[in-house]
């Protein structure tokens, strides 16, 4: 006698049901709560270049390129102008201080010497007469006083003896009176010629004290037109390299017109180009660095040329212990020019990541290194080889610092 058997609540579809619908269910909510959500890109890590963020010494310096060039450059201006009649020493000799190196003509330089020498002879004369004059008229002036000397003794003579006379009334009136007069006449007579000899002898003076000024004058303007000649002849003011002469024979010279240049090779000095950016953090006496034949040697900053042309602008910098042996004019070399003082920091070397970043954020690499989170991060000063880290990492920490250009906006890149 068949029986009927009563069902299984937990059969074996149920069970798949129930189980799969839980699986699901939790597959659901793992995805909702707590699967990685952001986004991804696989790379190859062996294309990447990644760097240990450490704690060290920050030296905030560029590098920079130097020319050598010498201590002191001499510039050959024409002083006068001219057309070039020989040319002793080509440019590229060594010449000594004295040394002639052009002869020029100038037919109106000397014209003009001539005027000035004619009139300072003619100045040389009228102060001679002007001289002699005075001496004749002081003999005038001394034989007029000696007549009108004797003539007043003379009448004074005649005048006292008619005094007496018309005392005891031996004359008349007429007789004393004409003796008086012509006694007074003479006194008269001789007090103006010497008033009149005086003004004359102080107007002889006054021009003969016009005269020697004008001639002085005039025989400064001699001299400076015999120097005017003189520096037809160019001479090497130094003794140096004349790296260079601008001119050639028959050529034609402005006064003032730069015709040379003479290099003093006793010492050198780097002339270097600055990019604007760090114009207002230079400054006369900043040190910096070079490396030649395998030895540093310290420089400083001597000068700074204000002028910004492209975007730059140059300095002068001096060796501080002498500048290196067998060093030669036009040369370049790499110097490290210190902008502040070294400091302890965060350290991140550089990398073409910075060009997408602006250094606002780094790919971090975790711990297990199967990938790289984005981070945001803080900055601050860099040089050459590494920027200070700010905010967001620690030493030890490694980051992927070659250049993000194909990472796109994924915040994770699985290795």
């Amino acid at each position: 006698m068949d029986r009927v058997k009563p069902k299984k609540f937990w059969n074996t579809k149920r069970i798949s049901i129930i189980g799969g619908s839980v699986l699901l269910a939790t597959f659901l909510i793992y995805q909702f709560f707590f699967a990685d959500k952001r986004s991804k890109l696989n790379v190859e890590q062996d294309k990447l270049t990644v760097s240990t963020v450490k704690q060290g010494k920050f030296d905030e310096f560029i590098v920079v390129t130097g020319v050598v060039q010498p201590l002191k450059t001499i510039q050959l201006d024409a002083i006068v102008g001219g057309y070039v009649t020989e040319k002793l020493i080509e440019g590229g000799n060594m010449v000594k201080q004295g040394d002639i190196l052009l002869r020029l003509e100038n037919q109106s330089l000397k014209l003009s010497f001539l005027q000035s020498e004619t009139e300072a002879s003619r100045l040389v004369n009228d102060l001679q007469n002007t001289r002699q004059n005075l001496k004749v008229a002081r003999f005038t002036l001394q034989k007029t006083l000696s007549d009108l000397d004797f003539q007043l003794d003379q009448a004074k003579d005649a005048h006292e003896r008619n005094v007496k006379l018309y005392k005891d009334k031996v004359i008349p009136e007429a007789d004393y009176l004409k003796t008086k007069r012509d006694y007074e006449k003479l006194v008269r007579q001789r007090e103006i010629e010497i008033e009149s000899q005086k003004y004359q002898e102080e107007n002889a003076r006054m021009q003969i004290s016009q005269l020697e000024g004008t001639l002085a004058n005039t025989q400064k303007n001699v001299s400076l037109w015999r120097q005017t000649l003189d520096n037809l002849v160019v001479k090497a003011p130094v003794s140096g390299l004349l790296s260079s002469m601008n001119v050639e024979v028959g050529s034609n010279i402005n006064q003032g017109q730069n015709i040379g240049q003479i290099d003093d090779l006793n010492g050198f000095k780097m002339r270097v180009s600055v990019d604007e950016h760090y114009i207002s953090r230079i400054f006369v006496g900043l040190q910096g660095s070079m490396e030649f034949n395998g030895k540093d040697y310290g420089l400083k900053i001597i000068k700074i040329y204000p002028e910004v042309l492209s975007g730059r602008f140059e300095v002068d910098m001096q060796f501080d212990k002498g500048a290196p042996e067998l060093i030669k004019r036009g040369q370049s070399a790499p110097i490290r020019l210190q902008l502040g003082q070294p400091s302890q920091a965060t350290l991140l070397p550089s990398g073409g990541f910075f060009s997408e970043t602006g250094g606002n954020w780094v790919y971090v690499v975790s711990e297990d290194g199967k990938r790289a989170v984005k981070r945001n991060i803080t900055l601050g000063r860099k040089n050459p080889e590494y920027f200070e880290v700010l905010e967001g990492l620690k030493p030890g920490e490694k980051v992927i610092t070659s250049s993000y250009e194909n990472f796109g906006d994924n915040e994770v890149l699985e290795f």
